[in-house]
């Protein structure tokens, strides 16, 4: 049985339960608030445009989070946590009403040592940055809503970004240390989790806990420099990204590729990406910006712009059109567009990337992004897909996965459904331990769905 907000809800008196916790209840920002970035999905438009809070609270504080914990489990109230609601799979959407738990305001950087932060899941990764930089540390990964997206938000519902081609992804052992977690039992309590298990919490769209602080690693700071290079050819683009992930010896940051017609969507490009021109978008180091070169000589590649490290960040970043802000560029010329997710296993010659893109044309158009898996670089593609039918997308999912390509499902609100493929019995134990009413998120993790109802 799913959680669904009480129908005869008194919210008036739910409020005074809470004391100085600050309450939102205007419809129209309860309603922004109770939104993401769903409507990347024409799947998800229809299954979650109508989805809202009752009431939206924003605690500056452990001590308030439990308060409002506590009010919420005495009046079964469905609880929906919210960073800086950036994702795209309807994760921090209430899908029975309730309360949505607005976690912006606690954004305290509470402590930096040698290569690890102690931070509030509030605190936007940009600014976890700016205090971080000057000591010679920062974020190891982050997306391509660097500026907005919190960190939170990023745990529980990202995978990966811009500097995963160094670091691999998020669920990677040591790519988060420990985690604060209020749990929503009877006598709400605080547990902190350290080493393999902060896996119970790791991407789990806050279904099984509030997080509270957060102790993440940090890596060396580079001076990064953008770098555009464009191609004639596609194949010759993308094995190009293949061997410059495989160098390690040059630093790099982002491998982000891009097959034609996709460079034609980034407007404020436009003077680096001629008509026609398939591109690599590219974050390396200036110290190996000598020997990239003469990669890009090798592959025929042409540097159309090479901005250093110092005038970096004074404009739009480069990575603001990489990952799904690809996406979101795309969709501002053609809202009919849509796209896939879709991780080709390690195959350094690219055959089956090489057949997907020759198979579906510009039906599917073709965007990779290098990262890590297992210690072999490997694309993920990210393409943009001319949307006709739910039927017709759904059997270019089919045709992937027939052919060998795993597909991270980004039509599908449901955690196990997207990219994990298979409930995870450690996340639905715990959650069984600390919201045995099953109030977190309720609706959105298909294990406890099952063990509710089995």
């Amino acid at each position: 049985m799913t959680a669904t907000a009480p129908s005869n809800m008194d919210w008036q008196r739910f409020i005074e339960t809470l004391g100085e916790v600050e309450v939102i209840r205007d419809r129209p920002q309860v309603e922004k608030l109770s939104k993401d970035y769903y409507h990347f999905s024409p799947i998800l438009q229809t299954q979650l445009a109508d989805k809202t809070a009752d009431l939206v609270v924003r605690p500056q504080s452990e001590a308030e989070v439990l308060a409002v914990a506590k009010a919420c489990v005495a009046a079964r109230v469905p609880v929906t946590v919210r960073g800086a609601g950036t994702g795209n799979y309807g994760q921090c959407i209430p899908l029975n009403g309730g309360v949505i738990l607005d976690l912006s305001r606690m954004n305290a950087v509470k402590w930096v040592k040698p290569g690890m932060a102690c931070v509030e899941p509030g605190a936007k990764l940009a600014a976890i940055d700016k205090v971080t930089q000057p000591q010679g540390w920062e974020l190891r990964m982050y997306p391509s809503t660097y500026r907005t997206a919190t960190i939170g938000g990023f745990i529980g519902g990202g995978s990966g970004g811009i500097g995963s081609i160094m670091y691999g992804q998020l669920r990677d052992r040591g790519n988060l240390n420990a985690v604060r977690v209020v749990t929503l039992e009877d006598d709400p309590q605080v547990i902190e989790l350290r080493g393999d298990d902060v896996q119970q919490v790791n991407h789990a769209y806050g279904t099984n806990g509030i997080i509270t602080e957060l102790e993440i690693p940090l890596g060396p700071v580079y001076p990064w420099a953008e770098v555009i290079v464009t191609f004639d050819d596609f194949m010759t683009a993308a094995r190009f990204g293949q061997v410059l992930g495989n160098t390690d010896g040059l630093i790099k940051k982002l491998i982000s590729i891009h097959a034609a017609p996709i460079p034609s969507y980034f407007a404020s490009l436009k003077a680096y990406l001629p008509d026609g021109c398939h591109a690599a978008l590219l974050m390396v180091a200036e110290p190996s910006m000598e020997l990239f070169q003469e990669l890009v000589k090798e592959f025929g590649g042409t540097i159309t712009d090479h901005k250093p490290a110092e005038e970096t960040g004074k404009k739009t970043l480069l990575a603001e059109f990489t990952w799904n802000h690809t996406t979101l560029h795309a969709r501002n010329v053609d809202p009919s567009l849509t796209y896939l997710q879709t991780l080709f296993l390690h195959d350094p010659e690219l055959q089956l990337l090489q057949h997907m893109y020759e198979h579906f044309g510009d039906e599917v158009m073709m965007h990779l992004e290098y990262f890590r898996v297992a210690g072999a670089v490997v694309p993920a593609a990210l393409q943009l897909v001319r949307f006709s039918t739910p039927e017709r997308l759904q059997e270019i999912i089919e045709y992937h996965e027939a052919q060998g390509a795993f597909i991270a499902n980004p039509h599908t609100y449901i955690l196990e459904d997207g990219g994990m493929k298979q409930i995870d019995p450690v996340q639905v134990n715990f959650k069984a331990q600390v919201d045995p009413y099953g109030l977190l998120n309720p609706g959105k993790m298909r294990g406890w769905l099952e063990r509710t109802t089995g």
